[in-house]
């Protein structure tokens, strides 16, 4: 018996070999990836394709403001091998938390597997003061910048880049696909202004002050928000007076994401204006699932409106 192992242990050891130098990086665990949004979900699979296997804790249908915490988050989290956030604070009022019942050091702030994809990012109106008197005020600045699609490349940047600095044997994979979406967005980019042009100077109302990046690369100026304050829902006084604000200066758009429609259709039977209910994330209207997908839908359907 241990004569005819000796012999059939040199042919085993070679097809094992084999197999592994054929299989390649797809015989390798794949790199557990858990982000906060839809968007950096479709992102992140750009950028790491078959070797990436991600995770979204939120729907691009939910309110990211008011996330429902579950256990299953927490078990993501601590099998993940990166965790991807937008950061200034948006996802503060469940992340943290988290993060610290996770109990994973590689994705701890701080930690080679956490992902911050708002590093160079110039955050808008930064508050003036942080008193709550504001609402629900993100102290850094507006932090909804995924809807600018020049900053989306900023994100695939920052998640190359720290996707390779967690797994810098992956880094030259990493960072052709990154140059491949890049090329991807660069294409896109002038077309989406050229249609755009229409948004150009046009007042709006939006429920929360969400669409800041989206309307300063394509010129939209916000004439106010339902909510009363930031985080804090619409006040029936709140609604007369912008009503009535809103009748003075012929607003021409209300637009409303993941909210409850009946205030929006209100405000616009009121004073006349095209309502438009629009995605904030992937996956926030049927068809959107990615991110080209949803500035695609966005530029679209709110230059047809303003076009009636």
């Amino acid at each position: 018996m241990t004569s005819t192992f000796t012999r059939q242990w040199p042919r085993a050891a070679f097809t094992l070999s084999l197999v592994l130098l054929l299989a390649g990086p797809a015989a390798a665990q794949k790199i557990r990836v858990v982000t906060t949004i839809p968007d950096l979900a479709d992102i992140t699979r750009r950028i790491g394709k078959e070797r990436v296997s991600v995770h979204s804790l939120t729907l691009g249908v939910r309110d990211i403001h008011s996330v429902q915490v579950k256990p299953s988050m927490v078990s993501l989290l601590n099998r993940a091998d990166a965790v991807v956030l937008m950061g200034l604070s948006l996802e503060h009022a469940f992340l943290p938390a988290l993060l610290d019942v996770a109990a994973n050091p590689r994705i701890a702030r701080g930690g080679i597997g956490y992902i911050d994809t708002s590093t160079g990012v110039v955050p808008l109106k930064p508050p003036k003061t942080l008193s709550r008197k504001g609402g629900d005020i993100h102290p850094r600045g507006n932090p909804h910048y995924n809807l600018d699609p020049v900053l989306g490349k900023l994100i695939a940047r920052n998640i190359a880049e720290g996707l390779s600095k967690a797994h810098g044997e992956h880094r030259a994979f990493f960072m052709k696909n990154l140059q491949a979406y890049t090329a991807e967005l660069d294409r896109r980019i002038p077309g989406w202004q050229k249609a755009a042009r229409g948004l150009d100077g046009v007042r709006f109302v939006s429920y929360h002050d969400d669409m800041a990046y989206f309307a300063k690369r394509y010129g939209m100026r916000l004439f106010g928000t339902l909510e009363s304050a930031a985080g804090i829902g619409p006040t029936p006084a709140h609604i007369v007076q912008l009503v009535e604000r809103m009748k003075a200066a012929r607003v021409p758009l209300v637009v409303y994401g993941t909210y409850p429609s009946r205030v929006p259709q209100r405000v616009a039977r009121e004073t006349g204006a095209a309502v438009v209910p629009v995605p904030l994330y992937v996956g926030g209207r049927p068809g959107v699932d990615t991110y080209v997908k949803l500035i695609d839908y966005l530029v679209t359907h709110l230059s047809k409106a303003v076009a009636r």
